[in-house]
């Protein structure tokens, strides 16, 4: 069976209340834009569920590694999928914060996770998403993590650039329309310097769904940019009949 469906979610720390502290409602709407995400990836009933992020090196990990919060100010693992934790501190923050999203959901489906480093070429995202689409079987849904621009205003990470805006509008379009071509033409060097952490997985998913074939449907839930850092939610749905429209 072919890839059914994709969720696109940020992975801020701070999307993790308890480390928002004061500040946690200033991120309701985009958690609950997440939560929306995630749920409606589980309602395409996939039969397994695989994790894609970015990461310091292109890395598969086992059903028993684990992320840690440590490094944020929070004294707590977060488990993968299995109920112990047998493997490794190995998880990205990416991964991990996807592990914490899909935890909220108490969804006992097969899980699998990918990293994909940060400085990945087009061509090496290629190559994994074609990958990972001839993987998908049995029916596989991906919850694809990364952010956008960090260059927004003069207080984000990037400091102000003016090329962030346009940046980020062409991902938005990219992601509601599920554009593939859009995504995998990301220029990797602008993204490294608008630090887009999401540029690598963005491509990855675009490459997995090109090479599933079909018809898609985008639907962006949510953006914003809170610390002048762009968060996206999205997303996309195969579609049996080329006409339907996904609500």
């Amino acid at each position: 069976m072919p890839l059914v469906a994709a969720a696109v979610c940020p992975h801020p720390p701070l999307l993790v209340p308890e480390l928002a502290g004061a500040a946690a409602p200033e991120l309701d709407e985009l958690r609950a834009a997440c939560h929306a995400a995630v749920a409606d990836l589980l309602a395409a009933e996939p039969e397994q569920i695989l994790l894609v992020g970015g990461g310091p090196e292109t890395t598969r990990f086992g059903t028993a590694d684990y992320g840690s919060l440590h490094r944020y100010g929070l004294d707590r693992y977060v488990r993968f999928w299995k109920t112990n934790c047998a493997g490794g501190d190995r998880l990205p923050l990416s991964l991990t914060i996807g592990a914490w999203l899909l935890g909220r959901q108490d969804t006992g489906r097969p899980r699998f996770a990918e990293a994909v480093a940060v400085d990945a070429t087009p061509a090496e995202c290629t190559t994994l998403g074609e990958e990972l689409a001839r993987r998908a079987d049995p029916r596989t849904a991906l919850l694809v993590l990364g952010d956008g621009s960090a260059c927004r205003s003069t207080s984000a990470p990037g400091y102000e650039d003016p090329r962030a805006q346009a940046y980020d509008e062409g991902v938005a379009a990219a992601l509601t329309d599920a554009d593939r071509a859009a995504l995998l033409d990301l220029d990797p060097d602008l993204s490294a310097q608008l630090l887009a952490a999401g540029r690598a997985p963005w491509q990855v998913l675009a490459a997995a769904v090109e090479a599933s074939g079909g018809t898609w449907r985008g639907r962006l839930h949510h953006q914003c940019v809170p610390y002048g850092v762009a968060y996206f939610v999205a997303g996309w749905h195969r579609v049996d009949d080329p006409d339907e429209v996904v609500a």
